[in-house]
């Protein structure tokens, strides 16, 4: 077994580095995973990487394999996509998902992986963890035929919940987003798209997930009468203010959170396994791949991740490729 290998780790707010790991042997009931690609969420890593989540949230966000603390020195991040080179005979050199961070090679629980679906590319599955929050999204949002919709803000999460969306029958759907550039994205997937002044009123469900207090305010703009917003956004230490004194309570308006953390309660039967399983098995669709921005090598992580946190590199999820590095 090569039981080297190397870890992204944000050293202190603004700057990451690669530190060399050494592994321990899989033990019965593990696997040792080798990376082939992670993808980098733009709006919770780079959160992360600006040093912006609030001590109140420091158990709340921590990720599932993550080491050390916020602010930092934290090895972080979800979106781990590799090859099972030991561990049970019936995985070994099958492709696997795993809430990990961008580490090379790691051991992990068997029950921490879910098999990538032959007809899933590796290469699209770094966008499982999103897509499982667009499905949780959608479990809480209990979307009805023929509803008309608006999705505000066509980041990762955005785009993602859009794209399911778009699959449901009779439904009026804009993507909602002030960069024009979206648009290319929204039309990819098969959804219109609006700015955010020339959005369509009367929704009855507006999924927002700009994470801007304007954004939040257009949403409650566009409902119609006992409609509902369902806030995805993420605001770390920021507050947000909002007119709750217009017509927010005659026209009986509802703003709800939704938290992947959490199976949503409309699915309380339903595991995280399952639900990880269903968002692995929708990433079969091609026109998912619109929602990959941009590629770059492990090695270059530390130069890329600024430029990904001051929009100098603009995104949806970045992908991360390993080759043979490690």
């Amino acid at each position: 077994m090569n039981r080297s290998a190397r870890a992204f780790w944000l050293r202190s707010p603004g700057h990451g580095e690669l530190r060399d790991v050494t592994l321990t042997e899989p033990a019965e009931g593990e696997v040792l995973v080798r990376a082939l690609y992670s993808g980098v969420s733009r709006g919770t890593e780079t959160l992360v990487f600006r040093g912006g989540v609030p001590e109140s949230q420091h158990a709340v966000m921590r990720a599932p394999f993550q080491e050390g603390e916020f602010p930092g020195p934290v090895k972080y991040g979800y979106l781990s996509v590799g090859v099972v080179e030991a561990g049970p005979v019936e995985l070994i050199g099958r492709t696997v998902f795993c809430l990990y961070p961008h580490q090379t090679r790691y051991v992990v629980p068997v029950t921490a992986v879910t098999v990538v679906p032959e007809r899933v590319p590796p290469a699209r599955a770094v966008l499982a963890g999103t897509v499982e929050t667009a499905v949780n999204a959608l479990w809480d949002a209990a979307p009805l035929v023929g509803d008309r919709i608006a999705v505000i803000g066509g980041g990762m999460v955005g785009c993602s919940v859009a794209a399911l969306l778009a699959r449901f029958p009779g439904v009026r759907l804009q993507l909602v987003d002030a960069d024009p550039g979206r648009a290319k994205t929204a039309e990819a997937l098969g959804v219109d798209f609006a700015a955010p002044q020339d959005a369509l009123d009367g929704c009855d469900l507006v999924v927002h997930a700009s994470a801007t207090e304007q954004g939040l305010t257009r949403a409650l703009e566009l409902l119609a009468p006992e409609g509902t917003v369902l806030e995805l956004s993420w605001y770390g230490d920021r507050r947000i203010a909002l007119p709750l004194g217009e017509a927010f309570h005659s026209r009986r308006l509802t703003v709800r959170s939704s938290q992947v953390g959490t199976v949503s309660p409309r699915r309380a039967g339903r595991s995280y396994a399952d639900r990880l399983a269903l968002a692995l098995d929708l990433l079969a669709d091609p026109a998912l791949d619109a929602l990959i921005t941009g590629e770059s090598s492990f090695e270059e992580l530390p130069e890329v991740l600024p430029k990904l946190a001051s929009g100098e590199i603009p995104a949806l999820c970045h992908r991360v490729r390993y080759g043979d590095v490690g």
